[in-house]
This record gives structure tokens, C-alpha cells and sequence, in this order.
């Protein structure tokens, strides 16, 4: 009986131990927690939680998130892209320097602004080429392209031109708004095709974009952009942090124009003291390595200027120079 009230006694003390361990262990755990910086999932769950603004535009023309289907469908891509957050942080840090060289040119052509946002998600702002063909940052195949005065040839391929092929992508807009009359459906027709767009139209009897069935892609393109905008207007609401400073800088160049033919041009970036690959880097147009040039023709070639023309061989001969390290010696000393 002894025995088994000091068994009893000592089963006591240790389900009292083993409860105040727990609750001291508790206490840290929230402490701690609450110095730990915000993970991933975190992030999309506040994002999730927070209440966006019914009253949301697409250039001008306002987006019905009255209707349920609408709101959800704009939901699931703006958290889509607020999940995938490296990659929409890279994508804003490139907007920073193609955007200023974008926007000028859809304000020229009348074309509203937000049709920026169909660059970013057309090639994620970089010169890729699709499986179909379709190349540069405004996605043109080939036929197209030709269509809207872009020079393709062994040797040249002005989709990879960045202001040639907005100009092109303006152009197509512009006739595409005179059809349809909605720069919603100008989105949707540069997805599906203004042929096939015009065809949903007819059949279904629909003049909304919002009220058309179409391919699951061309459904999910306007939304994409939508859900792009909302993110670059206010990053920090949706967790991305990108400085100005840290950010990819537009690129400084002056031009050169060639109006005669160039045999070679790693012999003529040589004569412009950057490498071949800085040529290329800077005129991604240039699709070999020389160029023949027809009577009255004129090309303009970017030569990068500081410090976007900085070489490995530049800083392997002047390691020791001190100067070249500072780096307002980079951005400011000298034009080239």
C-alpha cells in the first residue's frame, strides 16, 4: 500500500513537471516566433486575407468583380503571382528598366498604358522564343511581323529590337480597337487572334470579353495582366520588396549609324572598345556576324556607355586602381 502511494506521489510530481516544461516551452516558442521573419506561406496567407478593391480597370474600362466567376478567376492569378515570388520579384526589377523605354512609345500611338503589363506576361520582358516561333518581348511570328513592316532576314530580325516590335505591337492594337472598339477584347484578340475572337463574338452573341467562353489561355489572359498590374502598382501589399537601387537600371548607350555593310562585327565592336557579346547584348537585332546593307538603308547600333560597357578584361587591368572601384566613378566619369 506504501509502495504504491509513493508510486502515485511520484506519478503526480511528474505529470506537474512535464505540464510546467510544456508551458515554459510554449512561452518560448511564441517569443520566438514572433522574431522570426515572414515565411513564404505567410506571405500568401495574408495576401489571401487581404480585401482588394472592387472598383479595379483594365486600360479605362472597368473589370465586373460583381460577377462571381470574374472574381475568382482574377483571385487565382493574383495569388498565383504572389506565390511565385522570385519570379514576380524579377519581373519587377526588369520593369524598371524596359518599361521607360515601353511606355513613351504606346503613349505616342494613343495606345492606354496598361498594355504594358501584355509585354510582361507575352515573354516575361526578355527576347524568348516560343515553340511556335513567336520571338521578342512582344511575342510576333514571323508572318506578322512582316505584316507590321518588321525586317526579318538571316542576318537582321527586328522582333528582338525593343522599340521597333512595340511600334508593331502598337500598330496592331490600334487596328485591332477600330474592330472591336474595347481594349479589353484588343487583350484577348492579341492571345487568341482577332479572327477567332470576332468568330466567339458571333456565335454566342457576346460583346464582352467578360461574358465569352473561350480556350482556357485566352480566359486567363486578361487576368493575368490584371493580376500583374495590381501586384506593380503596390508590391509591398503583396509581401515583394524591391529598392530602386537594387533594381536592373535602363541601359545607357549612344548610337552609331551604319549605312554601309559590316564584314564583321566582333571586328567592329573591337574598334568600339566593348566586346562582341556587349554588342549583341545591346543589338540582340543582329542575328550574325556580318551585315550587308542596300542603298539608302541605315541601321543605328547601341554602344553602351558606363558602366554598362564594363568588360572583365576592364576590371582584370585595373584591379588595382581604386577608382575604378568607386562607383560613382562607374555611373558618372566619362560618356562611353
Amino acid at each position: 500500500m506504501k509502495k504504491t502511494k509513493t508510486l502515485l506521489i511520484i506519478a503526480a510530481a511528474s505529470l506537474v513537471l512535464m505540464i510546467i516544461i510544456t508551458f515554459v516551452m510554449s512561452i518560448v516558442a511564441i517569443r520566438t516566433a514572433n522574431k522570426r521573419p515572414v515565411s513564404l506561406e505567410q506571405i500568401v496567407i495574408q495576401s489571401h486575407d487581404i480585401e482588394f478593391c472592387d472598383d479595379i480597370y483594365f486600360a479605362g474600362e472597368r473589370v465586373p468583380l460583381e460577377m462571381f466567376n470574374i472574381r475568382e478567376r482574377y483571385e487565382r492569378e493574383l495569388l498565383s503571382n504572389t506565390y511565385f515570388h522570385s519570379n514576380t520579384m524579377v519581373l519587377l526589377k526588369r520593369s524598371k528598366r524596359w518599361f521607360p523605354v515601353i511606355e513613351p512609345i504606346l503613349k505616342e500611338y494613343g495606345i492606354p498604358e496598361d498594355f504594358k503589363y501584355l509585354c510582361v506576361i507575352e515573354s516575361y520582358l526578355s527576347n524568348v522564343v516560343s515553340p511556335a516561333g513567336a520571338a521578342g518581348f512582344w511575342q510576333f511570328m514571323k508572318s506578322t511581323a512582316q505584316e507590321y513592316d518588321l525586317e526579318i532576314s538571316k542576318e537582321v530580325d527586328m522582333r528582338y529590337n525593343v522599340e521597333l516590335e512595340t511600334e508593331a505591337a502598337c500598330k496592331y492594337f490600334m487596328k485591332a480597337y477600330e474592330r472591336f472598339g474595347s481594349w479589353t477584347l484588343v487583350a484577348a484578340a492579341y492571345n487568341a487572334g482577332s479572327a477567332r475572337v470576332a468568330k466567339f463574338m458571333k456565335e454566342q452573341g457576346a460583346t464582352s470579353y467578360y461574358d465569352l467562353l473561350m480556350a482556357e489561355e485566352t480566359e486567363r489572359y486578361v487576368f493575368r495582366i490584371l493580376a500583374i498590374k495590381t501586384i506593380f502598382e503596390n508590391p509591398e501589399k503583396y509581401g515583394i520588396y524591391v529598392s530602386n537601387e537594387l533594381s536592373y537600371q535602363p541601359y545607357k548607350y549612344y548610337t552609331v549609324k551604319v549605312d554601309k555593310d559590316v564584314d564583321n562585327w566582333a571586328e567592329f565592336a573591337k574598334e568600339h572598345d566593348i566586346t562582341y557579346k556587349l554588342l549583341k547584348v545591346f543589338n540582340p537585332w543582329l542575328r550574325s556576324n556580318s551585315l550587308k546593307v542596300k542603298k539608302g538603308k541605315v541601321y543605328e547600333i547601341k554602344i553602351p556607355k558606363k558602366p554598362f560597357n564594363i568588360t572583365h578584361g576592364h576590371i582584370m587591368n585595373l584591379i588595382g586602381d581604386e577608382q575604378f572601384f568607386d562607383n560613382d566613378s562607374l555611373v558618372e566619369g566619362g560618356e562611353i
